[in-house]
């Protein structure tokens, strides 16, 4: 699957063309390595985002095309969650 359908369809990001946006940016690493919106999410990669001055890394347990909301969450498991340094030395 698509590295910006699944930000969207889990839900970690609400749309679409904001995920895409967002890695463009450079703001998404799969398994530590900087990622395009149409890189392939397996089961079991590790996906960090930036969200503003926060770090949020998520660990893939399901693929589906398409879920409910109250489903959503199912699909990743929450690694960690972690203020940005200001002098973390990341280019982020």
């Amino acid at each position: 699957m698509r590295l910006d359908k699944y930000l969207k369809v889990s839900r970690l990001i609400k749309r679409r063309t904001v995920a895409k946006d967002v890695s463009e940016q450079g703001r998404v690493l799969i398994n530590g390595k900087e990622s395009k919106p149409s890189s392939t999410v397996k089961i079991g990669d590790e996906i960090t985002v930036q969200f503003g001055q926060k770090l949020v890394t998520v660990r893939v347990e399901k693929l589906v095309e398409t879920t409910r909301k109250d489903e959503a969450a199912g699909m990743y498991t929450l690694l960690r969650e972690e203020p940005i340094a200001k002098s973390n030395g990341l280019d982020w």
